[in-house]
């Protein structure tokens, strides 16, 4: 396994024990390569198929809450310009 994962920049790292991540990543990632090979291939792939979904619809909350804010700030900045302007004139 070590072997095969020496290609990879913090994979051998993972597979010798080492913390890589701290907090519930770290774990995540431990607990991960502490089980591979240990069980079937189709296994790992409906997890990893698990793990894909719950990563993107977080991605998806991340995105719509940064085009609700970014909006909101190019608003902000937008009326304390002219709020600026006022004053200088």
């Amino acid at each position: 396994m070590k072997s095969l994962c020496g290609g990879f920049k913090y994979m051998g790292e993972v597979l010798a024990g080492k913390p890589v991540l701290k907090g519930a990543d770290g774990k995540f990632l431990k607990n991960y390569a502490s089980n591979l090979g240990s069980t079937d291939a189709s296994s790992q792939i409906d997890y990893l198929n698990e793990r894909k979904a719950y990563i993107k619809k977080h991605k998806d909350e991340s995105f719509a809450d940064y085009k609700k804010y970014s909006s909101l700030y190019v608003k902000i900045f937008l009326m304390l310009g002219v709020l600026i302007a006022v004053l200088l004139a």
